[in-house]
């Protein structure tokens, strides 16, 4: 079994927040850049991406880490949301189980990744629920970039767009290998992306584009590479209003087909 030091969980955060005391967890500032107070490890050293923060979300973080942590196993979850385990970890007055690096090094003799369960939005595919929440034109100029530069998995992107659910949330755990492959394909894409985007009429929120897109992109390379992987259940460590979140979903989805998707 791989050494539990040599695993690395880092916790994308941008504010003050608690944190597990577990060593599996090493909390990383994402977008430091903008940051006076540097609460936790920044993610602008060394080689990274922290001035793009606005756009990439967590996704500064991961490049940070890929770049300058040197682990066996690297993965990212973020400061509210945890894969669900067995170690004790206390938030906003509630107490939580959250994975441990025991637990993770034992998974990871098993299965290259650790994802978490799917999420499926039944009456959306994956394209539609996208298209109706922020700009279509994301996923079809990063179809376009598959095409052009990797058209082996265009087969697999077209096929994904079309399911109902999809690992979210850009978390992950992960053996090193297979990581520095999927950066290195990710990132490529993201960067491209970047260049022929127009994005100065985005919303703050639509602007976040980059992280966005990554959720999307997970499954592709993992099915295309075939990477077997285990599922785990989300840890929220903040109440979820789901009635809220349903009529918000509702009302893109309609705002959506008004607009036609927001070319």
């Amino acid at each position: 079994m791989a050494g539990i030091e040599n695993i690395k969980v880092i916790v994308a955060a941008h504010k003050p927040y608690p944190m597990p005391a577990d060593t599996l967890y090493l909390p990383v500032l994402a977008g430091a850049r903008q940051h006076d107070e540097k609460m936790y490890t920044p993610d602008d050293t060394g080689e990274n991406i922290s001035k793009k923060n606005p756009n990439y979300c967590e996704l500064t973080a991961l490049y940070w880490a890929w770049k300058n942590l040197e682990t066996d196993r690297l993965g990212l979850c973020h400061y509210r949301r945890y894969f669900m385990g067995t170690g004790a970890f206390s938030a906003n007055g509630k107490e939580f189980r959250i994975l441990g690096a025991g637990d993770a090094a034992e998974l990871l003799e098993e299965y290259d990744v650790i994802l978490p369960k799917k999420r499926n939005y039944y009456i959306e595919t994956t394209y539609s629920q996208y298209a109706h929440a922020h700009h279509r034109t994301d996923l079809d100029t990063t179809r376009q970039i598959i095409l052009e530069k990797c058209p082996e998995y265009l087969k697999d992107f077209d096929r994904l767009m079309e399911k109902t659910e999809g690992h979210k949330f850009n978390m992950f755990l992960m053996k090193r290998r297979l990581l520095d492959r999927y950066c290195t394909w990710l990132f490529g894409i993201l960067f491209e992306l970047e260049k022929r985007l127009d994005i100065s009429h985005y919303s703050a929120n639509d602007a976040r584009v980059f992280g966005f897109v990554a959720e999307r992109l997970l499954d592709v390379w993992l099915d295309r590479n075939g990477i077997g992987y285990c599922e785990l259940s989300v840890v929220n460590c903040e109440s979820q209003n789901w009635p809220k979140k349903g009529a918000a979903f509702l009302g893109r989805r309609l705002k959506g087909r008004l607009r036609g998707n927001r070319r």
